[in-house]
């Protein structure tokens, strides 16, 4: 069983975000990031960051529990303008923060769009929706093994150290390339 909810940790990456900077998050997008600290989070540490399962929809995957919280709004809208809720601020444990800052640092500065192009030409959501074309209807949950079996494969983290002490180096050397 996971320590966190997904809607947990979509208001910890919510909150990392400041409208007064004129930083915007969109429903789209707290869908792929949920999806890529998920990803890291069982990667680096053989344990689920939380147990809501993640489906291989047409615009990438997505948790449904989060797509539901957050129907009222637009694919586009920005959460930050649009939040009626209150979300006090979760404390994690340190190393699993840690792998969330470097997961926002690599996968955060994207717009919704690139990411959805990234996550798509990734094995996880590809090989689970299979020859679904778009933008036909795939509930498939993607499974965290296949995740772990392909994140891992893509890190370079360097032997001999402690796995907490690792946490997102995996993370750090993941190379983003254009996929469009």
């Amino acid at each position: 069983m996971a320590k966190y909810t997904a809607s947990q940790i979509a208001d910890w990456i919510i909150l990392r975000y400041t409208p007064d900077a004129g930083d915007a998050i969109t429903p789209l997008k707290l869908q792929k990031l949920l999806y890529y600290c998920q990803a890291w989070h069982y990667t680096v540490y053989d344990e689920p960051l939380f147990d809501d399962k993640i489906e291989a929809w047409a615009r990438g995957p997505v948790i449904p529990s989060q797509f539901e919280r957050f129907s009222y709004l637009e694919i586009g809208d920005n959460i930050l303008n649009n939040w009626p809720e209150f979300a006090p601020d979760i404390v994690l444990e340190k190393y699993t923060e840690n792998l969330l800052y470097e997961v926002m640092s690599v996968y955060g500065q994207h717009t919704a769009y690139y990411l959805e192009r990234l996550v798509q030409s990734e094995k996880p959501w590809k090989e689970t929706r299979g020859d679904l074309e778009f933008p036909l209807a795939c509930d498939k949950e993607i499974p965290l093994p296949l995740m772990k079996a392909y994140y891992s494969s893509i890190s370079k983290t360097k032997n001999g150290k402690n796995k907490k002490d690792k946490t997102a180096e995996q993370v750090r050397t993941r190379r983003l390339e254009r996929v469009f």
